[in-house]
């Protein structure tokens, strides 16, 4: 890889990293890539350089954040033996969460967002995530693969409501 393609591939990673926070911390609607290109400490010209709109940028966004968690998802399903799996998988999440908080936040808000190719990416993320998780848990020998997976998934997205409201006691489990 040339320099030039290096700082390309780096500026591009930058201005989706500034993306996200600017589209968690005051929405997609409210943001403008002119606030994005500050937060990337570049002129708004050099977004559009990358990003034909927007809306192609929160959808470089969200891939990136859907595909962190597959990612980390099938590390664990690679490595843990099936007892240990869904505890593992629960504490990949976590900590996506706790270092990626703006990705979650931005997951949760794009779930609203109503342009088509939005609602795409994220049906396509939910169905990814829901698909590598009922298959190791099918492989694990999960008695009811599809529901564990279903309660797998809902209580993800009680960490999120969880984290985004500032309630740690919804996640609160029986000793």
């Amino acid at each position: 890889m040339t320099k030039n393609s290096l700082i390309s591939v780096n500026r591009r990673v930058d201005i989706v990293s500034a993306a996200i926070e600017v589209f968690a911390e005051i929405g997609y609607y409210r943001a403008t890539t002119a606030k994005v290109a500050e937060r990337a400490q570049i002129s708004q010209p050099y977004v559009f350089r990358f990003f034909s709109t927007k809306e192609a940028l929160l959808q470089e966004a969200l891939e990136v954040s859907w595909t962190r968690i597959l990612e980390a998802f099938r590390a664990v399903i690679e490595t843990v033996a099936p007892e240990q799996l869904e505890k593992e998988l629960v504490e990949a999440y976590i900590h996506i969460m706790k270092s990626y908080q703006n990705e979650t936040l931005l997951q949760m808000q794009a779930q609203t967002i109503k342009e088509d190719k939005i609602a795409e990416v994220m049906q396509k993320g939910f169905r990814d995530v829901q698909q590598v998780v009922l298959e190791a848990f099918k492989r694990a020998g999960f008695e009811k693969p599809h529901e564990r997976t279903m309660i797998f998934l809902a209580r993800g997205m009680l960490c999120n409501i969880s984290m985004a409201l500032s309630l740690p006691e919804l996640m609160l489990m029986d000793e």
